[in-house]
């Protein structure tokens, strides 16, 4: 069964890591496949790492015809079975033809990009539902989880990065976006003094983030570390993981702190909420809270026995449901059926 992907994600981002992680996974399970990617340098040489066939457009607008072009020409000389669309950009940019056209959607995205489509699947089960109430039929809607690697890493130096050793110290991934309420966690970080916070992203809000961590006194605990791709590394050195999101339809770091065995904090966001089991896989404290947000952090950071359970039952719920093998055993199930 031949299946065509495309993707026209941004440079970063967590729907593009799980796109090229799936990939090459189902590589390594015997897919057979084409990758068509927006152009981007390393994300091909990933993907061709992985022994995947990758061809780069430039995925433009709506007046990209080089794309539409390109798009075409693939289909009809690959002539997939099935071709799975990544949001908006990719499957507005698909053409029509003889085969099954699958829709993969990590948000509460607009419909009009997927009316063409035979089948969606929603990485949350909350999205699916999303979808159900916007008209389209509950059986060509899928609910197909996302997996991250559990591969151990040696753990970031702290010293590398002007961390004193023994301070309870905090990890957040992210892009510096208003979305992910970064500045609610810095006015938290203040409130939290024995506590260190390192700030792995970039994106628009940086300099205003450095500044409001300079105001509130809290600039010689926060490292901004910028976009990283050791966050193994970064998670081994962490003794807790914390989402500040607002709007977070899936929350995949709280995933990948269950994949490393480190505890979380999270705002009760769609995506936390419905993966956190109150007190057992995480703590959870309200949106937009800085003094909720300070009251589990001191209380995580001073406590290494909960620390300890709640990453024990994190780990568990990974492999329970978000482990490789399990993932990529549920989109291979799906694949064949949708392609039958």
């Amino acid at each position: 069964m031949r299946l065509l992907q495309a993707m026209a994600g941004a440079r970063h981002g967590g729907a593009e890591a799980f796109f090229v992680r799936l990939a090459v996974a189902l590589q390594r399970a015997g897919q057979e496949q084409l990758v068509l990617i927006r152009r981007d340098a390393e994300r091909a040489a990933a993907l061709r790492r992985g022994g995947v066939e990758v061809r780069e457009l430039r995925f433009g607008g709506r007046l990209d015809l080089a794309t539409r072009w390109g798009f075409r020409r693939a289909v009809a000389r690959y002539r997939p079975r099935l071709v799975l669309t990544w949001m908006n950009r990719a499957t507005a940019l698909c053409p029509r033809g003889d085969f099954v056209h699958v829709a993969r959607l990590g948000g509460y995205y607009d419909l009009k990009y997927y009316r063409q489509c035979d089948h969606l699947i929603a990485n949350t089960r909350a999205i699916a539902a999303y979808l159900v109430a916007e008209g389209w039929p509950q059986a060509r809607v899928h609910y197909l989880p996302n997996f991250v690697s559990a591969a151990p890493a040696p753990p970031a130096a702290r010293a590398s990065l002007a961390t004193p050793e023994g301070v309870p110290l905090a990890l957040a991934l992210g892009r510096l976006h208003p979305n992910k309420g970064f500045d609610t966690l810095i006015a938290a970080l203040a409130q939290v003094p024995e506590l260190h916070l390192w700030l792995a992203g970039e994106g628009e809000l940086r300099d205003a983030l450095e500044r409001q961590a300079r105001s509130l006194g809290v600039a010689s605990r926060l490292r901004f570390l910028g976009w990283r791709e050791d966050t193994a590394a970064l998670l081994a050195a962490a003794d807790l993981l914390v989402c500040s999101s607002r709007l977070e339809p899936l929350g995949n770091v709280v995933i990948e702190a269950w994949a490393a065995g480190v505890p979380v904090v999270a705002t009760a966001s769609d995506g936390p909420a419905a993966l956190i089991a109150e007190g057992r896989t995480g703590l959870l404290v309200p949106v937009d809270d800085a003094t909720a947000l300070a009251a589990a952090l001191r209380r995580l950071a001073g406590d290494p026995a909960l620390r300890a359970r709640i990453a024990a039952s994190g780990r568990a719920a990974y492999e329970a449901e978000f482990a490789e093998t399990r993932v990529v055993g549920l989109y291979r199930d799906f694949l064949e059926r949708v392609a039958r």
